[in-house]
């Protein structure tokens, strides 16, 4: 039984989804379950869109058209017939939003924002079951709020584990008997049947969670890299690709900031011991990258670089010193306001944190951490993580930069910099 999960990208035109189905198609007579991601961009748009019902400050229903005709351009790339019965299911799923966008907004952001931003991967996945039904591969479309049951916080949901596996172990196994099993990633439901969502690119998580319950023998996450790469080409000309993880390693990267794998995919994959290969949708052939229990380190030296980063020095008003209490108070702060700490450094009267640059969540931290300590604050500043590193891969990445703060352990080296021309 194997589970394959698609992003975005991999759907985000007819012609790619027809890629994605002559993959399929390889596989169709194997056990297989698919978790598929919203179309390419569309989860910013609905994160617009539902930020504008809320706020007021946009037309809503303009965004709202503009997400819809991008769908229906692929549907039309697919379907040579309008009157195909999927126009009016995907027409008839946008409604849900309408009906929101309807009435003046009631209920906590966080609430709207799952119940509006969650349609992406339901019509995602309903227009490529449609096509694979369409061209003889033989597809049953889930809810997968019918099985991956969580709790109610909202765009963050906790996973029940315990029950999701007995709703998913209850039917799965009878329609992968026949059927390829298509259904969405990032979302889930309450006990009362609304709506949550798992974090932002939590499909990865999604399919971990399946092929953990349904005890897979592998997951396979189709992307448009050619697998685990040592650092993002973005910054780097000249990449190497890593055929093979450790799960540990996988989980290293993935905490100091890499994307190519969700942070919270990795572990209910290693308890199960099931292999996760990062492959390509655009060389399917070419065997990518497995992550599996292995001895085996790092080959090469791996770069992680995030930019926009917010440097916070925290010391208690009255020079004590920065102990227990003090820690779980700031914490706690830090989680209320949803921010999540890329790197931390204390000494004995203060702590330091890096944080992405998220906007107004951090103006309402700041306020909040104020009115117990002296807070300084520095913005525009670079994040870079080196796995495995030696002095030849920090100078490599120093190059007209100052390091403001930096860390080292055996294997890992963060360094907080600024480009000295500023």
């Amino acid at each position: 039984m194997q589970v394959f999960k698609f992003g975005g990208a991999s759907v985000k035109s007819a012609d790619n989804i027809k890629n994605v189905t002559s993959i399929l198609s390889k596989y169709k007579s194997s056990e297989l379950l698919v978790v598929v991601s919203a179309i390419n961009k569309t989860t910013n748009k609905l994160e617009e869109l539902a930020q504008a019902y809320y706020t007021g400050e946009k037309d809503p229903f303009e965004l709202l058209h503009e997400v819809k005709a991008d769908h229906f351009t692929i549907l039309q790339g697919l379907f040579e017939d309008a009157n195909h019965p999927t126009f009016d299911d995907i027409n008839n799923s946008f409604v849900e939003i309408e009906w929101i966008l309807e009435e003046e907004p009631q209920d906590t952001y966080d609430y709207l924002f799952d119940q509006i931003v969650s349609i992406g991967e339901l019509v995602s996945t309903k227009i490529l079951a449609a096509y694979c039904t369409h061209i003889g591969i033989p597809t049953q479309w889930v809810d997968a709020r019918d099985y991956i049951q969580t709790d109610n916080t909202y765009r963050e949901a906790q996973v029940n584990w315990e029950l999701t596996e007995e709703k998913i172990r209850k039917d799965l196994p009878s329609i992968l008997d026949d059927h390829v099993v298509m259904t969405q990633g990032f979302i889930g439901s309450t006990s009362e049947n609304f709506t949550t969502t798992l974090g932002r690119e939590g499909s990865d998580y999604s399919a971990a969670i399946f092929a953990s319950c349904l005890n897979a023998e592998d997951i396979t996450i189709w992307k448009d890299v050619p697998g685990v790469l040592n650092a993002d080409p973005k910054w780097f000309e000249k990449t190497e690709l890593i055929p093979e993880l450790s799960y540990t390693d996988a989980i290293e990267l993935t905490y100091y900031g890499a994307t190519v794998i969700h942070p919270k995919t990795i572990k209910p994959l290693q308890n199960k011991k099931i292999t996760l290969s990062v492959r390509s949708f655009l060389d399917p052939e070419s065997p990518g990258t497995k992550i599996r229990t292995t001895n085996q380190t790092l080959p090469v030296p791996s770069f992680i670089f995030k930019v926009d980063q917010v440097f916070i020095s925290i010391l208690p008003r009255d020079f004590s010193f920065i102990v227990e209490d003090n820690l779980s108070h700031i914490f706690n702060l830090f989680h209320q306001h949803r921010i999540k700490v890329n790197m931390m450094h204390n000494s004995a009267i203060s702590f330091s944190v890096a944080i992405d640059d998220t906007g107004k969540n951090i103006e309402t931290l700041l306020v909040e951490l104020e009115k117990r300590y002296k807070v300084s604050v520095a913005r525009g500043l670079e994040l870079i993580t080196i796995r495995y590193y030696n002095q030849q891969t920090i100078d490599r990445v120093l190059v007209n930069k100052e390091i403001i703060r930096e860390l080292k352990d055996s294997y890992t080296c963060q360094m907080l910099v600024k480009n000295i021309d500023e």
